[in-house]
């Protein structure tokens, strides 16, 4: 058995000539506020509220941003601005003292590098060596007579 498969379910129905319900409401709602402004207030008023609330209107309408509607975008702007922000982390400068207190830092690291990267040379002194000589002695005579034993 065969079923149909609905596809486009993303696109809205076109209820209204070519506009959609939303559309509609939208452009409706906006002239009837355009009508009750020429209807009320004087001319000049009216025109300076009519040109905000058509230009809202229209946007409502069919202006999108990345792909989304204009009222999502503004309920997540008035949700933003709304809501409760949680801050982590503040930036300061830092002072003059720090800035001196970490050059000093960094130039005991690099010169620690560099003593530590340094290849070491002993040094063998006279009493070093007879100490040496002496711990060399002391050792080959215990091993032989382990061994003789």
């Amino acid at each position: 058995m065969e079923y149909h498969v609905p596809q486009f379910i993303e696109i809205e129905d076109k209820i209204v000539g070519p506009l959609t319900l939303k559309q509609f409401i939208y452009i409706a709602g906006t002239g009837g506020l355009c009508i009750v402004a020429f209807a009320y207030l004087p001319i000049i008023f009216a025109i300076l509220v009519a040109i905000p609330v058509v230009a809202l209107g229209a946007m409502l309408s069919f202006y999108k941003i990345n792909g989304k509607p204009f009222i999502e975008m503004l309920e997540a702007g008035f949700n933003y601005y709304t809501g409760a922000k949680l801050f982590l982390w503040k930036h300061q400068e830092p002072t003059a003292k720090k800035r001196i207190l970490d050059e000093q830092e960094a130039a005991e690291k690099i010169k620690a590098e560099t003593i530590a990267n340094t290849p070491r040379v002993s040094r063998l002194t006279q009493g070093k060596l007879s100490e040496l000589a002496w711990s060399l002695d002391v050792k080959k005579g215990v091993g032989s007579d382990e061994l003789e034993s």
